[in-house]
């Protein structure tokens, strides 16, 4: 999908709808930037905004007749408080008014979008809002498919950097939207090798010089000593892969590594989980997901940093080969670990990604993972959480909120380290009962050496079981993506 930016008087715009901003002030909704609007249309909306239920609250969407106005229906979506929207705000109404007109062939943004930040926000929230997974559907296809042409109104129209930053967005939105596919698929359908066969197509469709895939298999695991992903993929009879994405452009300025947890499906293995919620371990993967696209989006804005996607792939099931409870598995390099919960699995296939990724002397490390269901008792379902080492921790939030996307930084306290404690091996896979997050993290630190390094916690925001919002689809979110691209972009910068 593809953004138009135009500065044609929006009166004149011959489109399906044509979107403005409502904001509230004064308890009275309050159309932005749109003096362009007939006289008549706007008396008709003040008189009669009650009765159409238009307050201009955020994620609020609502459809009048266009009179006096070439496109046949006039969207008005909120933006709240009457102040100067954030570059956020716009970013979420402006995909909060496509993600409801889905089975709209096109739609105009008449948003406020006078500077380079407003133009590339309204465009990259339309095309996030846009976005539909009609894979398993058939009935309902055609009607709730994604809008098929968006135009963003703007005095920018013909001015280069805005033309640039909306090909960059499209570029950053279709990672998200590939992403947020495979966190959808069904694990019937991805599962390690598939997973893996899916990294292999769309580092060929790419068709970018530099960018390569790699695959080891579970006879390679096992020879290469990756002793976590063998031990949680030996209870399915789809073995593990570890997978490898590689951009490396000439002459690149740093050299970044992404490790992402793949767990295609996880049941929690012997130490099963409830029954109840299990539909959405299918999401498990949504780090590794996360990592292949964001490598092939760097690869494909030709960064110019050298950017490593590891993606540690296992589907953790019960089974008689299944991991138990007290086996020790070594981890590559050699550190040991006990297994004292076979529900705590991604941190044993993280770990081997990580001492794999640090083997390459990166710059930086920085993992993601919907690794603890502590992160959302913690932050909830909206806000993903990082910890590490100082100055990326830091770089990974101011990343975030130049991105749109909420991350929270979190310490790694080091009298966490007692609880991991082994009466067997080198350490154990769990801790104590609370600060579970935190333990996670410290659990990961153990294997990236001296190694600069971040780790992301997404479990709650990867996986949207409520009701849409913004520009946020039910289902695969894509978190993280913008995120890791904006740190990748401001090492390029640096």
């Amino acid at each position: 999908m593809t953004v138009t930016l135009t500065s044609q008087n929006p009166t004149r715009l011959t489109t399906d709808a044509l979107v403005v901003a409502v904001a509230q002030q004064d308890g009275a909704p309050v159309v932005l930037g749109a003096d362009w609007l007939p006289a008549a249309l706007c008396a008709d909306l003040t008189r009669d905004a009650r009765t159409l239920a238009v307050t201009g609250a955020v994620d609020e969407v609502r459809r009048i007749p266009a009179a006096g106005l070439s496109a046949r229906v006039l969207v008005l979506t909120g933006v709240g408080p009457h102040t100067a929207p954030s570059a956020e705000t716009l970013r979420r109404a402006a995909g909060a008014a496509t993600r409801e007109l889905g089975g709209t062939a096109s739609v105009a943004l008449a948003l406020p979008a006078d500077d380079l930040e407003q133009v590339t926000a309204v465009a990259e929230g339309a095309l996030l809002g846009a976005y539909a997974y009609t894979r398993y559907r058939e009935a309902d296809a055609a009607t709730s498919a994604p809008v098929a042409a968006l135009t963003v109104v703007t005095a920018l129209a013909k001015d280069k950097a805005a033309t640039a930053a909306v090909a960059r967005a499209e570029v950053v939105v279709a990672a998200v939207h590939a992403t947020r596919d495979l966190v959808n698929t069904a694990p019937n359908d991805l599962y390690p090798a598939a997973f893996a066969d899916i990294a292999r197509t769309v580092v060929k469709d790419a068709g970018v010089r530099g960018l390569k895939v790699t695959v080891l298999d579970e006879k390679a695991l096992v020879a290469g000593g990756y002793g976590g992903i063998v031990g949680v993929g030996q209870g399915s009879v789809r073995p593990p892969r570890l997978v490898k994405v590689a951009y490396t452009p000439t002459r690149p300025r740093a050299k970044v590594a992404l490790v992402g947890k793949g767990i295609t499906f996880d049941s929690g293995g012997i130490s099963i989980k409830p029954a109840a919620g299990m539909e959405a371990m299918k999401s498990d993967m949504a780090g590794a997901a996360a990592v292949l696209h964001t490598v092939v989006a760097a690869a494909r804005l030709g960064l110019p940093v050298a950017v490593t996607g590891w993606l540690c792939l296992a589907e953790n099931m019960p089974s008689g080969s299944a991991q138990r409870p007290s086996d020790v598995v070594t981890i590559r390099g050699g550190k040991t670990v006990e297994v004292l919960n076979t529900d705590a699995e991604g941190r044993l296939v993280m770990a081997d990604g990580l001492v794999a990724a640090t083997e390459e002397k990166p710059d930086v490390v920085l993992d993601i993972a919907t690794l603890t269901g502590a992160q959302m008792v913690a932050l909830g379902y909206r806000v993903s959480a990082v910890m590490g080492s100082d100055d990326v921790r830091a770089e990974v939030v101011a990343a975030a909120e130049t991105s749109g996307e909420q991350f929270w930084p979190m310490p790694l306290p080091g009298e966490l380290r007692a609880g991991l404690k082994s009466k067997v091996a080198d350490l154990a896979n769990i801790g104590d009962r609370f600060g579970g997050m935190l333990t996670a993290g410290v659990f990961l630190q153990e294997f990236v050496g001296t190694t600069p390094w971040a780790h992301l916690d997404i479990a709650g925001p990867s996986f949207n079981e409520k009701a849409p919002h913004g520009y946020t689809p039910a289902g695969g979110t894509g978190v993280g993506v913008r995120t890791l691209l904006g740190l990748i972009e401001a090492r390029a910068a640096r």
